[in-house]
């Protein structure tokens, strides 16, 4: 009886004398594996941006931030969930949607190259939505001096694949001078997926993409943060603006599409007669756009994000006080 008294006194010092004397190396270690908050959720928002044959600014056309068009600035916005196995690695999945816009008539003109792009005078808009799982890095957690996460800044790299989907809309001025937007993937306006243009496939409107980029966290608290990061997409397609390659011989819309379909595709596949009516050039296998350069997008996120289950969350600093060493 007396043995049993011991071993349950002794278990009750152990305890309270670890309680009130665990490291800070322990801390900080604590603070570097997967139970610091393994998930996180969070939300963002902030403006995307469309890159590719339609749009941009003087020069050759590119899909790089040369080409952005400010005042077609759209708003993106989505949700994340993240695992962390460790700190400094993380597997996020997420999803978001928003909407792209290009337009050849908001290019400033200086030179020849821009002013051939203006003239063609063609222009889109689609919705988008997308789902990408990514690896995210963060270096600077080996340097960290302090255990914790409260007031810490914290730099990330990100890479990872994803698909989204789109459908290109143009506007259609009908009689009565209102404006429709008319879905451009129907009318094949390059001949897609048609017998005379064997190379020309028909397109998907789901499509693969390479997510990239990087940004980073400030934690407010523990187990909240707010952060900024830039995202740029690489994409597999050429068709999220419609535009890739020449002008087709506007008789086979009569062939392929209704009347009304084909009378439609006129106006919207070559529309550089709406740009100068003097114009009078002969434009059939010409080139419409460029089908080197795939089209891309990216988005500068403001994110707000909670870690759940972590150890340093409140009720898991309170519950952790009360065991004894040997439990966690």
């Amino acid at each position: 009886m007396r043995t049993y008294e011991t071993r349950v006194r002794l278990s009750v010092l152990v305890c309270f004398l670890a309680v009130f004397s665990i490291s800070p190396q322990l801390i900080k270690a604590q603070s570097l594996t997967a139970g610091n908050g393994k998930f996180e959720v969070g939300l963002g928002l902030g403006p995307s941006f469309f890159l590719g044959d339609l749009g941009g600014n003087r020069g050759v056309g590119t899909t790089f931030i040369k080409d952005v068009n400010l005042p077609l600035t759209k708003l993106m916005k989505g949700i994340y969930v993240n695992v962390y196995p460790t700190e400094w690695l993380g597997l996020r999945i997420a999803a978001n949607s928003g909407q792209l816009e290009g337009y050849d008539s908001m290019i400033k003109t200086k030179g020849i190259n821009e002013m051939e792009r203006r003239k063609r005078n063609l222009g889109f808009r689609s919705n988008l939505n997308e789902v990408y799982g990514a690896i995210e890095l963060y270096p600077t957690v080996f340097f960290e001096k302090y255990e914790g996460l409260e007031h810490k800044l914290r730099p990330y790299g990100l890479i990872g694949f994803g698909i989204f989907h789109f459908n290109p809309k143009a506007p259609y001025s009908i009689p009565d001078g209102s404006i429709n937007w008319v879905e451009l993937k129907p009318l094949h306006l390059e001949g897609q997926g048609w017998a005379e243009f064997p190379e020309r496939k028909e397109y998907s409107l789901t499509q693969k993409e390479i997510t990239m980029g990087g940004g980073f966290k400030y934690y407010l608290k523990e187990n909240m943060y707010v952060g900024f990061e830039i995202l740029h997409r690489k994409t597999f397609t050429d068709y999220v603006d419609d535009v890739s390659t020449e002008y087709i011989d506007p008789h086979y819309y009569d062939v392929y599409l209704s009347p009304a379909n084909a009378a439609i595709a006129r106006n919207l596949s070559y529309r550089e007669k709406y740009f100068n009516p003097s114009i009078n050039r002969p434009y059939i296998n010409e080139q419409r756009g460029d089908p080197r350069q795939n089209d891309a997008f990216f988005s500068g996120m403001l994110r707000l994000g909670w870690r759940i289950n972590g150890v340093n969350a409140p009720n898991s600093r309170a519950k952790r006080s009360l065991k004894c060493p040997v439990y966690y």
